[in-house]
C-alpha cells in the first residue's frame, strides 16, 4: 500500500489529478483537510485547481511508512522549482487496497532557520 500512496501523490502533484482518484480512492473516501469539506469531489476540485495553477510542482518523497492499513509519506513539496516549498506528511487509511481516508499536514521551509539538520 505504500507504492500506492506514492503513486496517487506523484499523480497528483503531475497533474493526473482524475488518473489519481480512478485508480486510488475508495467509494468511502473522506479526508480530513481542513480547507474544504471532507467529501471526494471537494479535495479533488482543490487538487485540479492547484494543479492548473502549479503545473511545474515538485514532490520529493523522503519516507514512506507502511503499518496494517496505514501509510504515512513525508515530502517536500514545491508549487513552483524556485519555492521553497514546505516539508508535509500525507496519512493514508487504505480498505480493500484502496484509499479510504487521508489526512495532511505541512509545514512552510523557513529561509533560515538555527537548526544544522535542516527540514530533511
Amino acid at each position: 500500500m505504500k507504492d500506492k500512496a506514492v503513486s496517487f501523490l506523484r499523480f497528483v502533484a503531475s497533474g493526473k489529478v482524475d488518473e489519481a482518484y480512478r485508480k486510488y480512492i475508495g467509494p468511502s473516501f473522506c479526508h480530513h483537510n481542513p480547507y474544504f469539506r471532507g467529501d471526494v469531489d471537494s479535495l479533488k476540485l482543490a487538487m485540479e485547481e492547484n494543479a492548473a495553477q502549479s503545473p511545474n510542482k515538485i514532490l520529493e518523497v523522503k519516507h514512506a511508512i507502511e503499518e496494517g492499513e496505514i501509510v504515512a509519506v513525508h515530502s517536500h513539496i514545491r508549487q513552483k522549482p524556485e519555492d521553497l516549498g514546505a516539508a508535509v506528511i500525507h496519512i493514508f487509511r487504505f480498505h480493500d487496497g484502496l484509499i479510504v481516508e487521508l489526512w495532511d499536514v505541512g509545514q512552510p521551509i523557513p529561509e533560515t532557520s538555527p537548526n544544522e539538520y535542516g527540514m530533511f
